[in-house]
């Protein structure tokens, strides 16, 4: 006990001293959007426990991918720091664990698991009192389920087999999830399913509403977590970096930009962490595409190929950074064509791919061949010249290749800052590819001739912004790369300039406008007008008869009001002289 106590003093301490400047803001908002997100879980207890029982789902499944998806989760202490003091790996997982506990994302999830408490005091005393140690080993379960979780990834991510098997596997889980309405339309179910209940996330509700054995379970299960997150913790603190390459065939080039092109695609074909980014953008488009196959709809298999450049985009949005404190050989020889070396190769990785799979879903599905051929340079062009100049312009310090030992997906220390950066270049690409698309579907084959000269001018122009960026920044940004942080002399970008408050009402609007518009405004009135009534989480199907149509379009008047506050947030101020 008196080692978790240290530990969680440490982290204490720690993060007193982190939250400041960037990392204060992202905190702040996260813990804003946070409390909301609480607050709605708390109200569905009030209304509905199977929506609740939902909600706690909703939670666990955050918890287990959102740190594969956001960088490998919270390393503020890290085991590899206590492996000199011999510590059992059963206490230093006990005491990691506690530590574990002292944290925005923590109290966040304990704020919603109140709901527990709402519904056993509304059901009575004893009901009340069960929910008070349920909701403690209902917030270790989400802990352990996440450190388990994420450590799996990690081992996997040793391996090449295990990095390509880790990012199928995620893609297709994530994917799932996007399509989530096709599995209930699919399989007749117009609420929530009663599986839910008895999944990990739910057995807290089931105790406070009197199956006691729910708690023991809790318990027992909260137990085996431990042990096996102490096994991994064990595996990965015991570990040593070996290398089990054999030799490779040297990288012969007659030219700089040669050199280049081939060193990046080595690294393409070694780096495990882009192993793994490749199959999980390819396993995410394919099985989003063939998600409909199971309402007998092969509209979406055309557009397999174009998701998939677009999620490859987004993964690889931080592209510079990759190289760690690397980046001075970059800055050391200019002129050598390294941005133009670099989209080749990103392009030579991505785009057979995403012809493959483009053509063969077109050929499935029988169409739309000007639409999709219209989409895919576009896409491609667009992507190859954004992935550069995003990763120079919006660079996020990122950790060095040979220091992701004890933890793969950790590539970066700002999850906020690369998760951003990865939304913003999604947006950005579907824009580039926006006109050739709205000709195809207007005009036909002309679309196509329009995606081929869009994507050449992005390719060629935003690649040239790229080499101007890094040429004339390049020592900003390695000075960004070994502290950290920007230097003084830094350019501010108009979002650095804005206060707080107006930074704050930005990031919630932009971040939380899409739930509103399209879920519950769009979607919801798509299944309003079909009868779907009582369907998870959309507020208008529960509606009574009449007042479906109005409160989704209420919800979408809300989102485009979001979108609205959010630029007056940013919007350039009049000078005061």
């Amino acid at each position: 006990m008196a080692v978790a106590l240290t530990m969680a003093r440490m982290k204490v301490a720690v993060l007193r001293h982190a939250f400041r400047g960037r990392r204060s803001e992202t905190a702040t908002t996260g813990a804003s959007l946070g409390a909301l997100l609480s607050a709605g879980t708390i109200y569905l207890a009030f209304v509905d426990p199977d929506l609740l029982a939902a909600g706690y789902a909703v939670w666990a499944l955050g918890w287990m991918l959102g740190p594969v998806l956001l960088g490998g989760g919270d390393e503020t202490l890290r085991p590899e720091h206590f492996a000199t003091l011999g510590l059992p790996p059963r206490r230093l997982a006990t005491g990691l664990l506690v530590a574990a506990f002292v944290g925005v994302a923590p109290l966040v999830s304990l704020a919603a698991l109140l709901g527990l408490l709402v519904s056993g005091v509304r059901l009575g005393v004893a009901n009340a009192l069960v929910a008070l140690p349920a909701m403690v080993l209902q917030l270790a379960v989400f802990v352990l389920l996440s450190k388990v979780f994420v450590a799996l990834v990690g081992v996997t991510l040793r391996t090449r087999s295990g990095a390509v098997a880790s990012g199928v596997l995620n893609g297709a889980i994530l994917a799932a999830l996007g399509q989530i309405w096709i599995f209930f339309v699919a399989f007749d179910q117009t609420g929530v399913p009663a599986a839910v209940w008895y999944l990990p996330s739910g057995w807290g509700l089931l105790a406070v509403r009197g199956d006691w054995w729910a708690l023991a379970a809790l318990a027992v299960l909260a137990f085996l977590l431990l042990g096996a997150w102490s096994a991994l913790l064990g595996r990965r603190v015991g570990a040593t970096r070996t290398s089990a390459r054999g030799p490779r065939r040297p990288i012969t080039a007659s030219t700089a930009g040669g050199a280049i092109v081939a060193r990046e695609l080595r690294t393409w074909s070694r780096d495990l962490v882009r192993n793994h980014q490749l199959s999980f953008a390819l396993s995410y488009g394919v099985c989003f595409a063939a998600s409909p196959l199971l309402l007998d709809w092969d509209g979406m298999l055309p557009y397999a190929g174009p998701i998939f450049v677009v999620m490859a985009a987004g993964l690889t949005a931080n592209l510079y950074a990759a190289d760690g404190t690397a980046l001075w050989l970059t800055i050391m020889v200019p002129g050598a064509g390294d941005v133009r070396g670099r989209q080749l190769a990103w392009l030579a990785a991505q785009a057979p791919v995403a012809i493959a799979l483009t053509v063969a879903g077109t050929a499935i599905g029988g169409g739309p061949w000007p639409l999709v051929l219209a989409l895919l340079p576009a896409l491609l062009g667009g992507a190859a010249g954004l992935v550069p100049l995003v990763s120079v312009y919006g660079l996020v310090p990122g950790t060095d290749p040979h220091r992701r030992a004890g933890n793969p997906l950790r590539t970066s220390e700002d999850d906020g800052g690369l998760t951003g950066l990865a939304y913003a270049m999604l947006a950005l690409v579907i824009l580039a590819g926006a006109p050739a698309g709205l000709v195809a579907l207007w005009a036909g084959w002309p679309g196509v001739a329009v995606g081929v000269a869009t994507g050449a001018l992005c390719y060629w122009g935003f690649g040239l912004l790229a080499e101007r960026r890094l040429s004339s920044h390049g020592p900003e940004l390695l000075h960004a790369m070994r502290t950290g942080r920007k230097p003084p002399t830094a350019t501010r970008s108009r979002f650095d300039q804005l206060s707080n408050t107006r930074k704050s009402i930005a990031v919630w609007c932009f971040g939380g406008g899409a739930i509103p518009l399209i879920p519950q405004g769009i979607v919801a009135t798509v299944f309003v007008a079909k009868d779907m009534r009582r369907h998870t989480w959309f507020l208008a199907t529960y509606m009574p008869s009449g007042l479906g149509y109005p409160v989704a379009a209420g919800f979408i008047l809300l989102g485009l009001a979001a979108y609205g506050t959010g630029l007056w947030a940013v919007r350039p101020r009049p000078s005061r002289h």
